[in-house]
C-alpha cells in the first residue's frame, strides 16, 4: 500500500501563488509518474499537471506557463508551484501516482485551493 498526503492549499487572492506538496509513503519500489488533478464543484476532475520519474512534463492548456511540477525522487515527493492564480483555479487538487511495474494507481485525499477575486 502507498499512502499520499498533500498540503500547501489555502485560500489566496487572484494573481498570489501556491506551492503544493505531495508526500508518498509505504510499500514503495517505484514511483513512475507523479501528478497532479483537481476537481471543481460540479465538474469533472481534470489533470493539470504530471512528471514522469525521469522528469518529463505535461500541463492542461489552461495552465501551461503560470504551474510548474517537481519532484524529489529521493524523498518520494512531488510539488507543484501555482503562480498568477485565478479564480477558475479553485478547486480540489489531488495527487495521483503510479507504482512499479504494473503501474498500480494511488490518490491522496486532496487538498482545497480557493483563489479570491
Amino acid at each position: 500500500q502507498v499512502q499520499l498526503v498533500e498540503s500547501g492549499g489555502g485560500l489566496v487572492q487572484a494573481g498570489g501563488s501556491l506551492r503544493l506538496s505531495c508526500a508518498a509513503s509505504g510499500s514503495i519500489f517505484s514511483i513512475n509518474t507523479m501528478g497532479w488533478y483537481r476537481q471543481a464543484p460540479g465538474k469533472q476532475r481534470e489533470l493539470v499537471a504530471q512528471i514522469s520519474r525521469g522528469g518529463d512534463t505535461n500541463y492542461a492548456d489552461s495552465v501551461k506557463g503560470r504551474f510548474t511540477i517537481s519532484r524529489d525522487n529521493a524523498k518520494n515527493t512531488a510539488f507543484l508551484q501555482m503562480n498568477s492564480l485565478k479564480p477558475e483555479d479553485t478547486a480540489v487538487y489531488y495527487c495521483k501516482v503510479s507504482v512499479g511495474a504494473g503501474n498500480m494507481h494511488y490518490w491522496g485525499k486532496g487538498t482545497l485551493v480557493t483563489v479570491s477575486s
